[in-house]
C-alpha cells in the first residue's frame, strides 16, 4: 500500500503504522489514515475509475486497503436522482437524493464495513464484532458471512425488530445489551481491550472503517460528471459520515479528479430527541454535550458522538448549517420523500428530508444551490415508526358498489 503512510493523530500529529489503533497513545486523540497523495495523483485517473466495477472498490486507490479480492457484497455506485418533484416542494431549484437504500442491507453501513473487514482480514481477524444501534449490525454480519469470519455483535435491546431479524438470519451471535447506544458501545470498548483478536470494526478498526463513507462524496461528484454539488445534508449519528463526506470531495481536488477545489457547504441533520451536534451548533459553542437519546430516528440515536466536534468543526468550516427535527416532522418527511420521489428512507432518512425541508424555508438551502441529501437506509427497517400513522386508505366489501362508494374513479384520477 504505498499509498497509505500510515496512521496520524488528528489532535497532535504524532504519526503510527498501519496496524489495528484508533487512538493516540500520547494525546488519547483519535486516528485518522494518511496518504501519498502525490503518488495517487500520479496513479489514480478518471479514465481508471471508470474502469473499475461499479462498487466502492472502483475507488481503491483512495482507500485505506488494497486487496484484489476484497470483502464485497456489492456495496457502492448507488443511484444519485433528480429530484425534481420535491425540489418543487421544497422550493429549491436544483436537487438530488444520493439513494443508499439500494445497498446490499439497505444501508450505506455496507461502504464502511466492506473496508473495515477487508483491512480486518488483512490484519489477520478471524472474528467480526460492533455496537450497533441497527445498520451495522447488520451490514457486520452479512459481510463477514461472506468472508467466512465469526461475527459478534451488540444491539440495544429496544431496537426495531426487522434490524434484529436481518443481523440473526446471515447466523453470527447477536447480544442484546438491555440500555442505549451508548451502554452497548462502552461495553463493546471494554471487550475490545478483553478480545484483541476480534475485530471491532467501530473501535479498534475504526480508523479504516470512517474511510468508507469518503465514497460517497467519490460517488456523487462522478455521477454529476465530476462536479462537486454546492450544498449536501448529511444525518449525523457519530458524525464520522459527515466528516469523511467533506474529507472525500477535498481528496478528489487534490489529486486532480476534480477540475477546482471545490466549496462544498455541508449541513448536518438530527433528531431533536438526540441533538447534541445541532444544539451546540445552534448554541455557538464547541461543547458537545451528551444527551440521553428519545427519538424514533434509532439508527442516530448516539448520546455522545465520537466525532461530533470534528463534525462539528466541519459544518462551520464549510458555511453549512445544522439543525434538529421532531419525530412528528420525520415521519411526515417520510411521507413526503415517498409520494414526491418513490423512495421511501428509514426514519434517518425522514430526519435528512425534515432537515432539508426546514433550512430550506429558512432561507440556510438555498434555490440557485446543487443541492444533495443523503438518506442512507431503507426504509423496511422502521417500519414501527410508521405503524400508527400508515395502513389502508379504506377496508370494504369485495363489491364494485362498495369500491365506488369509497373510492370512485374520480378520486383516483384526480378530478
Amino acid at each position: 500500500m504505498d499509498h497509505v503512510t500510515g496512521l496520524r493523530c488528528r489532535e497532535c500529529g504524532r504519526e503510527f503504522p498501519a496496524e489495528a489503533l484508533h487512538v493516540c497513545d500520547y494525546c488519547f486523540g483519535p486516528l485518522e489514515v494518511a496518504y501519498d497523495y502525490d503518488q495517487i495523483a500520479a496513479t489514480v485517473t478518471r479514465a481508471s475509475i471508470a474502469a473499475g466495477p461499479r462498487t466502492i472498490w472502483r475507488y481503491r486507490d483512495l482507500l485505506p486497503v488494497d486487496d484484489p479480492a476484497p470483502v464485497d457484497l456489492g456495496a457502492g455506485f448507488t443511484p444519485l436522482i433528480r429530484a425534481d418533484r420535491l425540489a418543487a416542494e421544497l422550493g429549491l431549484g436544483e436537487l438530488w437524493i444520493k439513494d443508499d437504500t439500494a445497498n446490499p442491507t439497505g444501508s450505506f453501513k455496507d461502504r464502511v464495513v466492506s473496508v473495515a473487514l477487508t483491512k480486518a482480514r488483512q490484519l489477520g481477524f478471524k472474528v467480526a464484532a460492533c455496537a450497533s444501534t441497527g445498520n451495522l449490525a447488520n451490514s457486520v454480519a452479512a459481510h463477514a458471512a461472506r468472508a467466512g469470519m465469526a461475527s459478534v455483535v451488540l444491539i440495544p435491546h429496544d431496537l426495531e425488530r426487522a434490524k434484529v431479524t436481518m443481523t440473526a438470519i446471515y447466523g453470527g451471535a447477536v447480544v442484546s445489551v438491555e440500555g442505549n447506544y451508548d451502554d452497548v458501545n462502552r461495553l463493546a470498548a471494554e471487550l475490545t481491550s478483553e478480545h484483541p483478536s476480534w475485530a471491532f470494526v467501530n473501535v479498534n478498526v475504526r480508523t479504516y472503517y470512517a474511510e468508507g463513507s469518503k465514497t460517497l462524496a467519490f460517488e456523487v461528484a462522478e455521477q454529476l460528471g465530476w462536479q462537486a454539488p454546492d450544498h449536501v445534508i448529511v444525518p449525523i449519528a457519530s458524525g464520522s459520515q459527515l466528516t469523511k463526506v467533506a474529507k472525500g470531495f477535498a481528496e478528489l481536488a487534490t489529486v486532480g479528479l476534480l477540475d477546482e477545489v471545490p466549496s462544498v457547504r455541508i449541513s448536518g441533520a438530527q433528531a431533536a430527541g438526540c441533538s447534541p451536534v445541532a444544539t451546540a451548533f445552534s448554541e455557538g459553542t464547541d461543547a458537545i454535550r451528551p444527551v440521553k437519546p428519545s427519538t424514533i430516528a434509532k439508527s442516530l440515536s448516539i448520546g455522545n458522538p465520537a466525532d461530533g466536534w470534528y463534525a462539528l468543526a466541519a459544518i462551520r468550516a464549510s458555511g453549512g448549517s445544522c439543525a434538529a427535527v421532531t419525530d412528528t416532522e420525520i415521519i411526515e418527511a417520510i411521507g413526503l420523500l415517498a409520494r414526491t420521489e418513490g423512495i421511501f428512507a428509514e426514519t434517518a432518512g425522514g430526519v435528512t428530508i425534515a432537515t432539508l425541508a426546514k433550512l430550506a424555508a429558512a432561507g440556510v438551502v438555498r434555490r440557485d444551490e446543487r443541492v444533495v441529501a443523503l438518506v442512507t437506509g431503507h426504509g423496511l427497517k422502521t417500519v414501527e415508526a410508521l405503524a400508527d400513522d400508515v395502513g389502508p386508505t379504506v377496508t370494504i366489501p369485495a363489491t364494485l358498489e362498495a369500491f365506488d362508494a369509497a373510492i370512485g374513479i374520480d378520486a383516483v384520477s384526480g378530478r
